[in-house]
């Protein structure tokens, strides 16, 4: 079925109405503000790195398998077809996509593991939160500022990738309750508010769910290309039943890839369009007149059915134990913890090992700034970096394959 888009929607951003830049910049003579955003996340030096940091496996273990990068660019294609059938801002849903995962360190979950315990007297890492610090510091590429200067619709829903991060009292929601704001969303908060007790723009909804649709795609891509589970083993899930019997009814004697294929492709045509049709649903009972009160409203505008939710929690619990935290997985993942965490002792005891840059500036009596510069410089690596780093200090590293 053709789902027609929306004509442009009265609650879609309005780049010619941002909220602004925190430094203030002449607009662009042939972009707006919002594809201005992207260009630059697209041209960073953060951006070119994903290339080479692990999404599930380690980038030497083949070159089929996703990394941040070609994850990224996933989530920007789905979220840019959500955008253009909700009519919202594309610009917009692709930045928030473009930056989502420009915080995350080498090896994935494994190395922000590895770096959370590391700083667990400093406040903990985040990759949400590095994210910002990112954009909004560590780049350094301008004569005027540092960062990327991006808009404040592009800024907030990186941070509010995953929904409000206080309420209305300004505590802490969900998982900073027990820790706290992380350092750099709170400090960058106090000097340009992002509104963090208020969901982002739909076009951020559209990047954050379309986070979920590519995961759940293309991680059971990869997982039958590496072997961790069979296909029949996905017949059983919600969803996939109805889109095995359909393939076996069009195509009985499909060979192993164009069926893997075409399960993939039909899942994530299905999630689309079921997201499609529930926003709709939520914003003809909501009836927003203004990107502010999608922001203000009690809960997201953008999301799966109660049974695509469903669908997804399924997909999710099956790879969590057959892919995620697979034996040869998470062997690999235990070792890269490692070299994280090696890096980062070894950095402690002998800072002026850091490349020069790094210790401009840098205390040697703050214990707080050293770890947390240690931590970004880091995050910064790619997992070859990480790796030849962890080899000059130590004479070897593991194989992580």
């Amino acid at each position: 079925m053709a789902i027609a888009a929306f004509a442009r929607a009265p609650f879609a951003s309005d780049p010619g109405r941002s909220r602004g830049r925190r430094f203030a910049e002449a607009p662009s003579a042939t972009r707006s503000a919002f594809r201005r955003d992207c260009d630059r996340i697209i041209h960073s030096t953060a951006f070119r790195r994903l290339a080479h940091k692990t999404q599930v496996f380690v980038f030497h273990e083949g070159d089929h398998f996703r990394t941040r990068l070609t994850h990224t660019l996933e989530v920007t294609q789905i979220a840019r077809s959500l955008a253009r059938a909700l009519g919202l801002d594309e610009d917009l849903a692709e930045a928030s996509a473009l930056g989502h995962d420009l915080g995350h360190p080498p090896f994935g979950h494994a190395g922000e593991r590895a770096l959370d315990q590391c700083l667990s007297a400093f406040g903990g890492f985040d990759h949400n939160a590095q994210t910002l610090h990112v954009v909004t510091a560590l780049e350094r590429r301008y004569a005027d500022f540092d960062g990327l200067n991006l808009t404040w619709e592009t800024l907030e829903g990186l941070v509010k990738h995953n929904g409000p991060l206080i309420d209305r009292a300004g505590q802490p929601l969900e998982r900073y309750r027990a820790r706290g704001l992380p350092r750099a969303i709170a400090d960058y908060s106090r000097g340009h508010d992002l509104d963090l007790w208020s969901y982002p723009s739909a076009e951020a909804q559209c990047g954050a769910i379309a986070d979920d649709i590519a995961y759940d795609a293309h991680d059971i891509d990869d997982g039958l290309r590496a072997e961790m589970f069979e296909i029949e083993e996905l017949a059983s899930l919600p969803l996939l039943d109805e889109i095995f019997r359909e393939i076996a009814a069009q195509h009985p004697r499909l060979e192993p890839g164009r069926h893997a294929h075409e399960i993939i492709r039909r899942l994530i045509t299905r999630m689309i369009e079921d997201v499609i049709a529930q926003s709709r649903r939520h914003i003809v009972a909501l009836e927003p007149a203004s990107a502010d009160e999608v922001r203000q409203s009690s809960g997201p505008v953008v999301g799966f059915s109660a049974a695509m939710a469903k669908a997804d929690r399924a997909i999710k619990d099956f790879l969590y134990p057959k892919l995620y935290r697979h034996a040869r997985i998470m062997r690999i993942m235990g070792e890269a913890e490692e070299v994280v965490r090696r890096l980062f002792g070894h950095y402690v005891a002998a800072p002026g090992d850091l490349p020069a840059d790094w210790l401009n500036g840098l205390d040697p009596a703050d214990t707080t700034g050293r770890a947390v510069r240690i931590a970004d410089f880091i995050a910064g690596m790619t997992d070859r970096y990480a790796m030849v780093e962890h080899t000059r200090i130590f004479g070897a590293t593991p194989e992580l394959r």
